[in-house]
């Protein structure tokens, strides 16, 4: 929500993104210490980040959205200086920009039946929480907090835990990608094609599992599981793991935000929690169903993708707004 309001309209989507970068490097971060350290340590490893989050965090403004909102005019002007790094006068245009919009919403109540009421908020409430609960029923949570089991049971020649590494790695390194690529191509396009790939990658390791049991013979594929993670990996982070949080902080409008964003992002949590406990249980049936249903999502995320998403690329707050309420739901 803080990025899509202090960012401009040409960048927001690859600012947007960067929440996945930090993510995965998170990720990253626990999987290279985690293995060779003991929990006790581990836990001091990972508040350490917090604690520099806050500290760094404090410095940075609030948005000029919120400010205006509270009425807070100079605040907001010393706001965007701050975040544009121009002068008074270069940023006038914009805060008036600001202010029209943010009157227009006002002109709305802002009240949870507004938010059912309206087919524009009903459907930037449908996009968001949709594509936030893709997203977990991608696997991602369940793949990541299983991937040494996975590869254990793969019975891949790799130590588990230095495979675990470089998914981690390839995770990082594919979301270096995304700030780069989401201004240039279509939100819709990236995500179609991350919802495609994912599920053949999902459906590939799920026949790796069922020929193993079937046959016990899978010397030669021994490289499927580590190269279908890895694909299935890159192409989460390249869409489904970085864009939905990024047109979540574009969609919802100023007004309802507070309302919104707590049901998107409970959502996300929720599928989240419910992928991450099936799991073990979908395990004890066959490997094989967890990742064929986890690609049965991706193809469900595809189809949502093409049919409900609407794209959001190079638009103003505005634009989108109005984009919204001119579809009918």
């Amino acid at each position: 929500m803080y990025i899509g309001e202090i960012a401009t309209d040409n960048v927001r989507g690859a600012t947007g993104s960067l929440m996945n970068l930090f993510v995965v490097s998170g990720i990253l971060y626990v999987y290279v210490i985690g293995p060779y350290v003991s929990y006790q340590v581990l836990q001091w490893c990972c508040l350490a980040i917090p604690i520099a989050f806050v500290i760094c965090y404090s410095l940075m403004p609030e948005s000029p959205y919120y400010l205006l909102a509270k009425n807070r005019k100079e605040d907001a002007l010393k706001s965007l200086q701050f975040l544009r790094g121009q002068s008074l006068n270069n940023v006038q245009q914009e805060l008036s920009e600001i202010e029209k919009f943010l009157e227009e919403s006002k002109a709305t109540q802002a009240s949870m039946m507004d938010l059912f009421k309206l087919p524009g908020n009903r459907k930037a409430l449908l996009i968001t929480t949709g594509l936030l609960v893709f997203q977990q029923l991608s696997g991602i949570d369940a793949v990541l907090f299983n991937s040494q089991s996975i590869f254990m049971n793969a019975g891949s020649s790799l130590d588990p835990a230095v495979a675990t590494i470089i998914v981690g790695t390839v995770q990082f390194a594919a979301s270096l990608v995304i700030p780069i690529i989401a201004d240039r191509m279509g939100r819709r396009v990236i995500l179609l094609t991350s919802s495609s790939i994912m599920a053949l990658a999902l459906a590939a390791l799920g026949t790796f599992f069922y020929v193993k049991m079937d046959s016990g013979n899978v010397d030669s594929i021994l490289w499927l599981p580590v190269t279908a993670l890895v694909i299935h990996n890159i192409l989460y982070c390249i869409g489904f793991g970085a864009l939905p949080w990024a047109i979540l902080g574009e969609m919802i409008p100023p007004n309802l935000k507070y309302i919104a964003s707590p049901i998107a992002t409970s959502s996300c949590c929720t599928a989240g929690f419910v992928a991450t406990y099936v799991y073990p249980y979908l395990d004890a049936m066959g490997t094989y169903y967890v990742f064929w249903i986890f690609g049965g999502c991706c193809v469900l995320a595809f189809l949502f993708s093409f049919f409900v998403v609407i794209e959001t690329r190079g638009l103003s707050l505005q634009e989108i707004q109005d984009k919204l309420h001119t579809k009918k739901m």
